[in-house]
């Protein structure tokens, strides 16, 4: 089975596809002097920008794995944003945990895997 990468560098795809299967490497803000609400919708937007690209959106996402800075800090605000932005009805199964992130102003991380419509 053949497998489309999006966004190639030497390091890593942002976006790999195979089948019916999507699988987005992890996402971060781009402005990382945001707060933890902020990070967390720059985020989510370039995932649904990532999504588009491929050729899926949100609803067909199957899982995400969140890693937070510090969730005991930021759990709830993050989960504002998210609860803003998940179809009514398609909410993916997801895990959520702290991590040392690579840098640190990067407050939230998140890894997603979807399906083609």
């Amino acid at each position: 089975m053949p497998v489309q990468r999006l966004h190639t560098t030497p390091r890593f795809s942002e976006v790999t596809i195979s089948g019916q299967l999507v699988h987005l490497a992890g996402q971060l803000a781009e402005d990382t002097c945001l707060d933890i609400q902020g990070q967390t919708r720059q985020t989510l937007e370039l995932i649904d920008k990532l999504l588009a690209e491929a050729g899926t959106d949100k609803s067909h996402i199957m899982s995400v794995l969140i890693f937070l800075k510090d969730i005991e800090q930021d759990y709830a605000a993050m989960n504002e944003v998210w609860d803003a932005w998940v179809p009514e009805g398609a909410a993916p199964p997801r895990t959520c945990v702290e991590a040392k992130l690579y840098a640190p102003d990067v407050l939230v991380e998140m890894t997603v895997t979807a399906v083609l419509p």
